[in-house]
Formats: structure tokens, sequence, C-alpha cells
């Protein structure tokens, strides 16, 4: 079985412990590239997810930006780069976050690296905000 896929699906937001040294983030454009799937086509299919709710553990809520869960909308991108939220790791590996309301500190939601990778990496931080945009969603 190759490396990539042991215990990690980043489209379901499923990870197991690493011991590759891989990065999650990494795992899943690798998926994407085998999939043929274009940056967009990735972004929409994660974003998708997110907002149903199609993570692999049904009690994980990491990724789950939006207040209304089982609705295809673009909750997961508009949420995700909101500049009153600031991420912070939850612990020294890194892989899971919370999203706090930057002026009252309070907790808004929770988000894994590979969540975040929409709002850090530049190319991808693009496709979030034009997915984001108003009038990308009919609501």
């Amino acid at each position: 079985m190759p490396t990539w896929n042991r215990g990690h699906d980043a489209f379901r937001n499923y990870m197991q412990a690493q011991s590759t040294g891989i990065p999650a983030e990494h795992l899943m454009v690798d998926r994407a590239f085998m999939l043929n799937l274009s940056a967009p086509q990735m972004a929409a299919l994660v974003g998708g997810m997110r907002a149903i709710g199609a993570n692999a553990d049904e009690n994980n809520t990491d990724g789950i930006l939006t207040h209304r869960p089982g609705q295809l909308t673009n909750d997961f991108f508009v949420n995700l780069i909101d500049m009153g939220t600031v991420w912070e790791p939850t612990d020294e590996s890194e892989e899971r976050f919370v999203g706090r309301d930057r002026k009252s500190g309070e907790t808004k939601w929770t988000a894994s690296r590979v969540d975040l990778v929409y709002g850090s990496n530049s190319q991808l931080r693009a496709i979030a905000e034009e997915f984001g945009a108003n009038g990308a969603s009919a609501t």
C-alpha cells in the first residue's frame, strides 16, 4: 500500500498519527494529483464535504465551518478567510487548530491543518477568496 494511503484521508479529515513526517496537506495535494483534480476542483471537493459535514468521524467537527451543516454552501470558505477569526494550534503537533473571535477571544471553530492550508497557501487562498466571495452563494 502506498505511504500516502496509510491512515490518511484529508478530504474527510481523517488523519492517524503520522510516522512519515509528511505534512497532512501535502498528502492531500498528492492524493488530488493522483485523482487528476485541479486546485479549484480539490478546493470545491474539500469545501463541499466540510459544508455537508462529511468528516470520517461523525463526532469530529474539525473544518465544519458552518452553522448549517448538511447544506451545500460556501460557508467553509467564508468563515475560513474571515479576518475576525484568529487561528491557534491546540498543541505542539500543530495538526489541529482552534479559531477564536479576534475581539472577544471566544472559540468559534476548530479545524485541521488541511483545512487551514486554504488560508495560508497563496494560490489556494485566492481560490478560497473566490469561492467565499459575495455572490458565490444563493443565500
